[in-house]
């Protein structure tokens, strides 16, 4: 059955074939038995997809794949391995269209958002990290006259996210593989049809068999044998704090090493010096991308207490613009959210808050069998309600007030998470100083987002995770670094 629906039917002429019903190890689909995993289209319940719930034997498989592949790569030049990297950003670039209408159909995703962040933006991260790669310091001499050698860290389990899959599968993989090791990949189950594509340009490219390696499933089941099955080097994960956690403690278990990308509670701070107006629409349209569903949504709007019902109702006017509907229309604004499951997640949070006595704009579920949900803005909560504290994954906005700064700050740092941040301010010397207070991996000052060279390290502090994505931050997390003493100088 062919992946892409008749409302994809727009794809161009040379689209690159999805296989269904098989697993990408060592250079070769491989069926898998079994009745597999339907892919669902979240706007309109359709199943689009079958996928393999790969079982332990060929997840060891794939393992195997990687592990005979990595000496050939590992030896290969730096730059060679670029070249590839360039190679495969140019197949994003041929088949972008087809790959973003592939992504808004399994994720719900509005057309524009998916062209700018499932193909346009991981082009931009394979083609920046094949840079970093001809210019890294793989080896150079220290102030001792030792000779610091970075070397592959191995064999990488890349187990990824739902929410921006193809962004997130070429974040791990990037840098991986310009650092010289070889992955095993294992998408979420809700979105996998894209990872298959992934997997295609790589073959289309000529990566070398068995450098990358795809493996689909259900994390219960395939996710579970690839993490207690071994066999990595390291594993680097982005998902629930939950689930990161336990992947943690089983790469612990084996003193394997593990990145982890595990969501955040981001705030956005506007303080009595801004354009109230301009921040507050620009942070519902921050927080509102892709339904809300993302960890660095800023999901807690902190205003001064005097203009918080004047932000709230510019809010809720923002808020009631969107246009709901199918991802592939050009009037849709915002999509479905991606599963029932995380429709239910939302609205339980909304109908918490509602008993609690928070005042609710929004928020209602468009058709009781479906997943659209409209976009709320919540004001008159407490602190310590789970809507403030607790990451939602929706569209939702909670509105607090602050009383200064110092207050704000306050509001900020109150929370497990550190991933992401805002600060809006009239000085850019008040904004700068306020932002060095914040205590999250990355602050956006004034609106800015992602630069248009993605280099800039993204990641978290506290129960956001552990390790850093993008750049030659990204670079590092995936070597090890050897001291070699007395090592003669032959230059």
């Amino acid at each position: 059955m062919n992946a892409l629906t008749s409302t994809q039917a727009v794809a161009e002429a040379a689209a690159i074939t999805i296989p269904q019903g098989a697993v990408f190890i060592g250079g070769q689909w491989v069926e898998v038995p079994g009745g597999g995993i339907d892919v669902h289209n979240p706007a309109t319940g359709a199943v689009i997809g079958n996928v393999p719930d790969a079982d332990a034997e060929t997840c060891a498989r794939a393992m195997v794949a990687a592990r005979e592949a990595l000496a050939e790569w590992s030896a290969r030049p730096a730059a060679e391995r670029a070249d590839f990297l360039d190679r495969l950003a140019d197949g994003f670039e041929a088949h972008g269209e087809q790959l973003a209408r592939l992504a808004s159909s399994e994720i719900g995703m509005p057309l524009p958002e998916s062209r700018a962040v499932q193909a346009s933006l991981p082009a931009k991260v394979l083609r920046s990290t094949a840079d970093i790669a001809r210019g890294f310091a793989f080896e150079a001499r220290d102030a001792s006259g030792s000779t610091i050698v970075r070397e592959p860290v191995g064999v990488v389990l890349g187990i990824t996210p739902w929410n921006f899959p193809v962004h997130q599968i070429v974040a791990k993989l990037a840098p991986a593989l310009a650092a010289g090791c070889t992955i095993v990949l294992k998408p979420a189950e809700l979105t996998p049809l894209n990872a298959v594509f992934v997997a295609r340009l790589c073959e289309e490219v000529g990566i070398p068999d068995g450098v990358v390696n795809l493996v689909t499933g259900a994390g219960a089941t395939t996710g579970e044998a690839l993490v207690r099955g071994g066999g990595y080097d390291l594993v680097s994960f982005t998902g629930s704090l939950k689930i990161g956690r336990h992947i943690g403690a089983v790469a612990g278990e084996s003193v394997v090493r593990a990145t982890l990308e595990l969501g955040g509670k981001s705030p956005a701070v506007v303080l009595d010096d801004a354009d109230l107006e301009t921040a507050v629409r620009t942070t519902v349209k921050n927080c509102f991308v892709n339904a809300g569903q993302k960890c660095n949504a800023p999901s807690r709007l902190l205003v001064p207490a005097q203009r918080r019902e004047e932000a709230v109702a510019i809010a809720a006017e923002a808020a009631r613009a969107y246009v709901l509907g199918d991802p592939l229309e050009d009037a849709t604004t915002m999509g479905p959210l991606a599963s029932e499951v995380q429709r239910d997640k939302v609205l339980g949070f909304l109908e918490a808050a509602r008993a609690q006595g928070a005042t609710v704009h929004g928020g209602e579920l468009v058709a009781e069998d479906g997943l659209f949900v409209r976009p709320a803005i919540v004001s008159d909560v407490a602190e310590d309600s789970p809507v403030v504290r607790d990451e939602v994954f929706g569209p939702v906005l909670v509105v607090l007030g602050h009383d200064g700064e110092d207050d704000a700050i306050r509001l900020a740092n109150d929370t497990d998470y550190g991933l992401s941040a805002e600060v809006w301010s009239g000085d850019e010397a008040r904004a700068a100083r306020v932002a060095r207070r914040i205590k999250a991996g990355q602050v956006r000052v004034n609106g800015v987002r992602t630069p248009p060279l993605p280099v800039s390290p993204f990641g978290g502090y506290k129960a956001s995770g552990l390790g850093r994505e993008m750049g030659p931050f990204a670079l590092e997390e995936f070597l090890e670094v050897k001291a070699i003493l007395g090592d003669p100088d032959l230059t």
